[in-house]
């Protein structure tokens, strides 16, 4: 009977020269077959309800084939635009069977660049009704976004005559005195909302009370958009209308008066019927004061009250002649509708006197406020002699009044005729714009 062979036993000669027959061999029968014969082990009943994961021998071409049949696994991004193998394969496969090679594929950084997530449809939808809603320049608050701005056009002077001869090629602006004077005509000029009224008052006539007057509503109506209206309350036959028209022009017109207004007031109720009571030079409206030395003092401070509230529904800015004095019987209504003051003077000494005096007066009968905020102005009419210090007699009145303003003597003043801005010297005219300035900015 022959003798089994014991395969533990085997010759190592034999076993020393079949190694790779021998690792083959341990490979197939795996951890749980029997060493000896080969065989798997016995599958019970348990393990056939939840069968066992399979178990492919490492390095062989059998697990290169399952690893190929297994499921694909998610692939993973691409690392700087070149894809990765989600299967690649096992190093026992690509040395048993020849691939063709391939390229080399970069390792993966530790950390991949931060791309910064797009924002969500909610997110964008919001950001953009956000930005509608925001304001967003116009035309009108912010005009120098659009438009260029212009430097203004000199008018007079070297500055002018270079612009005119260059045909605005060569624009060096306006200058200084060319600015100020653009300053005053927006001051004059500037918008109001209501109805204002500006006294002009003194103690002794003939120191150019009327004259201030016409000159200050004439200046008005030249830069102001709406016309202004001139009062005649001089109870002593006042000649305002005859120095803004002229003599002869206001005897050809109809001689209506401050009397006829009254006597009608109840029947005007349009600015076209209150015009055939007023006198027009150019755009400054006019009532003419009563020239009948029998009526004209009969003007009281309720008849006042009634024209100036017939006034105020029409024209914003309204000038009063008063007269002489502060104690005629229409005084009293003119000050309580009066906004502000101006204090005629002039360079005389009892003329700074008289209109110190005056200011004393108003603050000690209730009218403070109006005194404090008065505008002193002084007319060199009769051109004193360099003997009177006028120095002196503006440092007197000016520290009790808002403004003081000198009118330089002008024979288109002086003479008591016709008052018209186009004979008047540019230094006269220039106090006048300073006067009406100065009155407009009492309104605001």
């Amino acid at each position: 009977m022959p003798v089994p062979v014991d395969n533990t036993s085997a010759n190592p000669a034999v076993e020393a020269e079949q190694p790779e027959l021998r690792r083959r061999r341990d490979r197939r029968r795996g951890d749980d077959s029997d060493p000896r014969t080969g065989t798997m082990p016995s599958i019970t009943p348990n393990d056939i309800d939840s069968p066992p994961a399979r178990t492919v021998p490492s390095g062989s071409w059998a697990e290169a084939a399952a690893a190929a049949d297994a499921p694909a696994a998610p692939s993973k991004a691409p690392v700087h635009g070149v894809p990765v193998d989600a299967n690649p394969a096992p190093e026992s496969f690509a040395s048993e069977k020849t691939a063709p090679p391939r390229a080399a594929v970069p390792s993966a950084p530790d950390t991949a660049p931060s791309v910064p997530p797009m924002p969500a449809r909610s997110s964008r939808s919001e950001g953009r009704a956000a930005a509608l809603a925001a304001p967003a320049p116009d035309f009108i608050s912010s005009p120098g976004l659009f438009v260029r701005e212009q430097k203004p056009r000199p008018v007079g002077g070297f500055r002018g005559a270079l612009y005119r001869m260059t045909g605005g090629g060569l624009n060096l602006g306006p200058s200084a005195r060319q600015r100020e004077e653009d300053e005053l005509a927006r001051r004059i000029s500037r918008q109001l909302q209501g109805s204002y009224n500006t006294a002009v008052l003194s103690l002794k006539g003939g120191i150019g009370k009327t004259s201030t007057t016409v000159g200050v509503g004439l200046t008005l109506a030249e830069y102001r958009g709406d016309p202004p209206c001139a009062i005649d309350a001089n109870p002593d036959s006042g000649d305002l209308v005859e120095r803004a028209l002229g003599e002869g022009i206001y005897q050809q017109q109809s001689p209506r008066t401050i009397t006829d207004l009254l006597r009608n007031i109840e029947s005007i109720d349009s600015l076209t019927a209150l015009a055939r009571y007023m006198h027009h030079a150019g755009r400054l409206h006019l009532i003419a004061g009563e020239q009948d030395p029998e009526v004209s003092d009969s003007l009281t401070a309720e008849e006042y009250l009634r024209i100036r509230k017939l006034i105020a529904g029409y024209y914003s800015v309204a000038l009063t002649d008063c007269g002489t004095g502060v104690t005629h019987n229409a005084m009293s209504g003119i000050l309580q509708s009066a906004d502000n003051l101006i204090i005629a003077a002039g360079y005389a000494v009892s003329g700074a006197k008289r209109a110190r005096s005056t200011l004393h007066w108003l603050a000690g009968h209730g009218y403070e406020e109006l005194a404090r905020n008065a505008i002193v102005v002084i007319t060199d009419k009769d051109e004193v002699s360099s003997r009177v210090d006028k120095d002196a007699i503006e440092d007197h009145l000016s520290g009790i009044c808002r403004q003081l303003i000198a009118v330089p003597h002008d024979r288109g003043v002086a003479d008591g005729d016709l008052v018209t801005l186009d004979v008047l010297r540019p230094e006269t005219r220039r106090a006048y714009k300073e006067i009406a300035a100065a009155i407009v900015d009492g309104y605001a």
